[in-house]
């Protein structure tokens, strides 16, 4: 399953940042991030309890090739005919300058834990990028956690 933050602005979102959001939601993960000149781009999130850690990659529309991705998420979101704002919303995800992606790994024995990190990371992407959160088989929300669009 993937979590995901489109986001309106290209400002990364500080490692030293998440990780205290992450401890303060109650989840004593161990970061590692790795980066270049344009800030961090990827990090492994390992939750205590073994299993695999979970990977978040960062990506800028200026600097990764997004555009084609973005397009496809805004076309989806045009087919949602029962939502009566999809158009602002899909032209939020086409105005999106930074995605945040996060995919949670299956084989982890504290799968509410796993489920609480990539919200909090993928809310805390949004909230500081001015941005929405999607999620695979759930929706679209805001970044506080208001549902959007529900997915059925």
């Amino acid at each position: 399953m993937y979590f995901r933050a489109f986001c309106r602005s290209a400002a990364e979102l500080p490692p030293a940042a998440l990780v205290e959001r992450l401890h303060a939601a109650g989840l004593a993960v161990v970061p590692h991030f790795t980066g270049d000149d344009l800030g961090w781009t990827e990090a492994r999130l390992t939750l205590p309890g073994g299993g695999s850690p979970v990977p978040v990659s960062r990506f800028l529309t200026r600097e990764d090739e997004l555009r084609k991705d973005l397009n496809g998420f805004a076309a989806e979101v045009e087919a949602m005919d029962y939502y009566p704002d999809r158009a602002a919303l899909m032209e939020r995800v086409i105005q999106t300058q930074q995605l945040v992606l996060l995919r949670r790994p299956i084989d982890h024995a504290d799968e509410a834990s796993l489920d609480r990190l990539c919200l909090v990371v993928a809310q805390a992407a949004a909230t500081f990028a001015d941005g929405v959160v999607q999620i695979d088989g759930r929706g679209w929300f805001t970044a506080t956690g208001d549902v959007l669009v529900p997915e059925y």
